[in-house]
């Protein structure tokens, strides 16, 4: 099963990611917040909450500081309400965008995006104008070197929608959303740990970008990952080396 090359682009994004250590706190409690609100604070029923905390404990932040954010969420303490706002737009040579955010002041949130977009060579769209460009699904990356033989007979036997690799060698495993944390289990438990597994928006097509076009394009993803109330940004651009 080929695939377009990812691996220089999934590498980078981790590189800003590790960046940002220091803001990951901020979003991962936002994100425990809004789900334990939503699902509530059974973790056990709660698969939205499981992985919000999975991603905490990976952030090394104290069980105490989880379980006070989950209160708070839960009304059990007094504390801030944030809601969810999901943004589409269009970058540089037409790239498609989705930005998740979690705001406490919708008004603000939605004025720094327009900002960041129009004065670095992207626009606002409306609602569902790229999203069609998108599948919501759970999404594992391998890197090159991976048993991708046993990557795929674990993954499919335990319901992944498909296994893909790359001319590089890197293998992406995608699952529908509902089946992403038994499919990451399963492959876990088979000593299968993944560089990167999220659930995510991942592009049904790419943009290639090279050049100036592709500096421009990667200086407006990282002004709007620096936004305080983006929690993700999604995109459909691909990096030439």
């Amino acid at each position: 099963m080929a695939g377009h090359s990812k691996w220089a682009n999934i590498q980078h994004r981790k590189g800003r990611q590790d960046e940002k250590r220091q803001r990951i706190w901020t979003r991962v409690v936002r994100e425990i917040m809004v789900a334990a609100r939503t699902g509530g604070g059974d973790v056990s029923a709660n698969p939205r909450l499981r992985l919000a905390i999975e991603k905490a404990k990976a952030a090394n932040m104290p069980a105490d500081t989880i379980k006070r954010n989950v209160d708070k969420a839960t009304g059990n303490l007094e504390g801030v309400s944030y809601e969810e706002i999901r943004y589409e737009g269009y970058g540089i040579g037409g790239a498609a965008i989705i930005l998740d955010t979690m705001t406490d002041n919708r008004v603000r949130t939605v004025a720094e995006v327009r900002h960041a977009l129009n004065k670095h060579g992207g626009n606002l769209g409306t609602e569902g104008s790229v999203a069609f460009q998108f599948k919501h699904c759970g999404q594992l990356i391998y890197a090159p070197g991976t048993n991708e033989d046993k990557v795929m007979e674990v993954a499919l036997e335990a319901g992944a929608e498909d296994v893909i690799t790359d001319e590089e060698g890197s293998i992406e495993v995608l699952t529908a959303y509902a089946d992403f944390e038994s499919v990451k289990n399963a492959l876990e438990a088979a000593g299968l740990v993944a560089d990167m597994a999220e659930v995510t928006m991942r592009p049904e097509n790419a943009v290639t970008l090279s050049g100036e076009e592709a500096a421009k394009m990667q200086k407006l993803l990282d002004i709007l990952e620096d936004l305080d109330d983006v929690q993700n940004v999604f995109h459909n651009a691909e990096f030439e080396d």
